[in-house]
């Protein structure tokens, strides 16, 4: 399965020059196609990836998850993440069960899955500035240090990983990738629920994924 992609023009001023899309491919049963590929959501931190697994647990599609990370005061309703995930270049082993479910793997880890499988990719788009802000308040909250990088380097160096990758994701041809920039699901979570439901060809139930969407965790907006 080639990566069929449509490219246009958006004002992000995130991770690309250009905002890429994927073309619906016509809606099927979840039953009778979702064990055929996996569905990942993907993105930097603080990206909206949470909020992603949510809306497509809430619309009928079952995820690969855990309980090694729960909610906390930085993301209320809990991250959805599946440890062994972390491990996946040495261990890949849990993908397989991973068909027909939805899973959460961070960008800089898309490379470790492995090719045998076919993945459609739902990869979180945010603002740059957003995102190291969102990430800052994260740390000073828990007192963590951070990567000791200024805001602007860590918005170049976010910038130029994300672009690697995109470029990467093109050149799979068992991968296909829907970009979704997380203002968008904030501003119109219907539209944005449906997109994402055409792009996996399932009948997920839109009203609850919109449901899902909280926008007062927007907090690191800009300005």
């Amino acid at each position: 399965m080639g990566a069929a992609l449509e490219g246009g023009d958006v004002q992000l001023g995130c991770y690309a020059e250009s905002y890429i899309s994927v073309a619906p491919v016509g809606v099927l049963n979840v039953n009778l196609a979702n064990d055929s590929f996996v569905t990942v959501v993907s993105g930097l931190p603080r990206s909206g990836t949470s909020m992603m697994m949510h809306m497509l647990s809430s619309g009928g599609l079952p995820l690969l998850t855990d309980d090694a990370r729960s909610a906390d005061a930085d993301n209320p309703q809990g991250y959805l993440e599946f440890a062994p995930v972390l491990r996946t270049r040495t261990d890949s082993s849990w993908v397989g069960a991973a068909r027909g479910k939805a899973v959460k793997v961070i960008y800089g880890l898309l490379r470790d899955l492995p090719a045998e499988y076919t993945y459609r990719i739902v990869f979180m788009q945010r603002q740059l500035e957003e995102v190291v802000r969102s990430q800052q308040v994260m740390l000073e909250r828990r007192g963590e240090p951070g990567a000791g990088l200024a805001p602007d380097k860590m918005i170049d160096l976010f910038a130029r990983q994300v672009r690697e990758i995109q470029t990467w994701l093109d050149q799979q041809p068992n991968v296909r990738v829907l970009y979704v920039p997380y203002a968008d699901v904030v501003k119109e979570p219907p539209g944005e629920a449906q997109r994402v439901a055409d792009f996996l060809a399932l009948e997920l139930d839109i009203a609850a994924m919109a449901e899902v969407v909280d926008a007062t965790l927007y907090r690191q907006r800009k300005k």
